[in-house]
């Protein structure tokens, strides 16, 4: 069949329109939310660390995810700093972390109810002994608080969870490069954090790292002191929440436990015991020697330092007055 010119170029630019309307079109429909698919796995990365370890991160990442009702967050290990996945009860607050209470116990089950207590145990990577992630299911519609118990409020997370069917908020995708913008973050600020520190500390005042409440520092700040005999050093955490321990020696019976008199060290095992932010441990030494120290907790990752004990320093002697001095009697 003929066309008019008109109607046959009218035809084609039609055509071409409608080519280049769909190639607008089919972006767009991919970048709008996925339609929900029941039982969907999400991941959430719980911490981070720079490549030495020397800066550790007190979030997870991200810190908000929006799933739907059938859905499972599976929590995984990002760094060699322990942390849980923990749901209070409702109506319990959280509470300092305690070393010695059970919080390596997963339980109760792999469902989460919406009220009761929930806790993945403790986990991280690096250690063979611990695992390296902790999954949990939401069948109820809900917004869903959940901590850290090592750190606490500083570490806090929430799985807000629609009803079943309900289009997704991001994809996967979008929550990986969340996750990845915010570890670089924490790097960066835990190195400035790190080189800030250092210009307070010197041989008599030592940092137990240091954190701003999501960046840790995992080093002794000023690891490398020298002193006289008869001089202290003071170790200092006054982070938000990281505990640590410095300890000389090798450790006999609980090591997080206090151990040795600091007033008079002259080698041997000492051991501050578990030093909660906001502590500080003196140690005078009265022995000449080169003494090595470690966080308990965070050896593995670097923390370890040494102080230097030079003879005690001799009181300089009088300058010989000369003729002309107020001194001067001959």
């Amino acid at each position: 069949m003929k066309h008019a010119p008109g109607a046959l170029w009218r035809s084609r630019k039609i055509g071409v329109l409608g080519v280049g309307l769909a190639a607008l079109i089919l972006p767009l429909g991919l970048m709008s939310p996925a339609v929900a698919a029941s039982g969907t796995t999400w991941t959430v990365l719980s911490g981070s660390e720079s490549a030495d370890m020397a800066i550790q991160g007190m979030a997870f990442l991200p810190k908000d995810v929006y799933i739907d009702a059938g859905d499972t967050v599976k929590w995984v290990a990002n760094s060699a700093e322990i942390h849980t996945v923990t749901f209070l009860e409702a109506g319990h607050a959280l509470q300092p972390y305690n070393p010695a209470t059970d919080d390596t116990k997963s339980g109760p089950g792999s469902s989460y109810d919406g009220h009761s207590y929930y806790n993945s145990g403790i986990f991280a990577t690096h250690d063979p002994k611990l695992p390296t992630s902790y999954s949990l299911t939401f069948p109820n519609v809900g917004t869903f608080t959940y901590y850290c118990l090592v750190h606490g409020n500083m570490m806090k997370g929430t799985v807000h969870v629609a009803a079943a069917g309900t289009a997704y908020k991001y994809t996967q995708a979008d929550y990986d490069t969340q996750a990845a913008d915010g570890a670089a973050k924490i790097v960066k600020d835990g190195t400035t954090l790190m080189a800030t520190k250092a210009l307070a500390a010197n041989d008599h005042t030592v940092f137990e790292g240091a954190d701003d409440g999501v960046a840790m520092v995992m080093r002794f700040i000023q690891p490398k002191a020298t002193v006289h005999v008869g001089e202290t050093v003071k170790f200092i955490n006054d982070g938000m929440g990281a505990p640590h321990t410095v300890t000389f020696g090798t450790p006999v019976g609980n090591p997080i436990a206090p151990a040795g008199d600091p007033t008079n060290f002259t080698g041997g095992y000492l051991n501050s015991g578990f030093a909660l932010p906001g502590s500080s441990f003196s140690v005078t030494f009265n022995k000449a020697g080169t003494f090595d120290y470690v966080c308990i907790l965070h050896a593995g990752m670097g923390m370890v330092g040494s102080v230097t004990v030079l003879p005690a320093a001799t009181p300089a002697e009088p300058a010989t007055p000369v003729k002309g001095d107020a001194s001067f009697t001959g």
